[in-house]
């Protein structure tokens, strides 16, 4: 725990089993007080793994995206009475390290999100990051911070906190269960008006993380076009959309709320 709230981690993992050993260990135990590993039908042992290191996995019957995978993450977080909910990728391809750091901004009440950017600073094409995704996620973050009026780094690491009333209030089950389902979320928090922070954080591209090919990264960047467009559309009122409309009510709150702010 940090200041009272509970923490949990969870791992999205798909034939993680080379990884999710290394990851786990250095997890900080001493505020983190779950682990859930979901397996989303790998065909490697990583199921077997978790289970051996005492974390709590849960296994699909069927594969059901990154973006379902992610989905039944939260729902069990929640169902543990989570805080905080830390999206910790089982690839070894974030440093679980900074997991206090990104829990304290939100246990302390600064952000209600925390985004592990690997663009501030210079450690994503240190870290192996290919160049064509390099250039296609600053691409990407200018179009959507332009269309959107918002401002982040980037809007595409796998690396993210939340607090339980973005988990709560989201309409998660409207989002794709493919990969886009990141940029989804993450615009619908920023739709919604709950407040983000960024901290850098250092990432690894090797052999045994996981990492999609390049046709589905062009699938994920047409997703990310397409929703943006679907968030500018649905908040000039020009087209609704099931991924923003259950949020306009506490889109008005959180605006409300800020205008009362000295």
């Amino acid at each position: 725990m940090l200041n009272g709230k509970k923490i949990v981690v969870v791992m999205p993992a798909y034939n993680a089993e080379r990884t999710v050993r290394q990851t786990y260990a250095e997890i900080p135990h001493e505020i983190v007080d779950a682990v859930i590993l979901v397996d989303d039908r790998s065909s490697d042992a990583t199921a077997q793994v978790s289970k051996s290191l005492g974390i709590h996995t849960i296994l699909h019957t069927q594969n059901l995206g990154y973006g379902g995978n992610q989905k039944t993450c939260y729902k069990a977080a929640l169902e543990l009475g989570a805080d905080i909910v830390i999206m910790l990728h089982p690839d070894y391809q974030y440093t679980p390290k900074l997991i206090t750091a990104m829990a304290s901004l939100i246990a302390n009440g600064l952000f209600d999100c925390v985004l592990g950017s690997r663009i501030l600073g210079t450690g994503a094409l240190a870290g192996g990051m290919p160049v064509y995704k390099y250039i296609a996620n600053r691409f990407l973050t200018l179009y959507q911070n332009v269309l959107v009026s918002h401002k982040l780094s980037e809007y595409h690491t796998g690396y993210r906190a939340f607090s339980k009333e973005i988990l709560q209030s989201l309409p998660l089950t409207e989002n794709s269960n493919d990969f886009v389902f990141d940029n989804q979320m993450l615009l619908q928090i920023i739709y919604a008006g709950f407040r983000i922070g960024e901290i850098t954080c250092p990432t690894l591209y090797f052999e045994d993380a996981s990492s999609i090919s390049f046709q589905r990264s062009v699938k994920y960047g047409l997703g990310v076009l397409k929703t943006t467009v679907e968030f500018v559309l649905h908040r000039g009122k020009f087209q609704q959309s099931p991924l923003f409309s259950s949020l306009d009510e506490l889109r008005e709150q959180h605006r409300a709320q800020n205008l009362k702010k000295p």
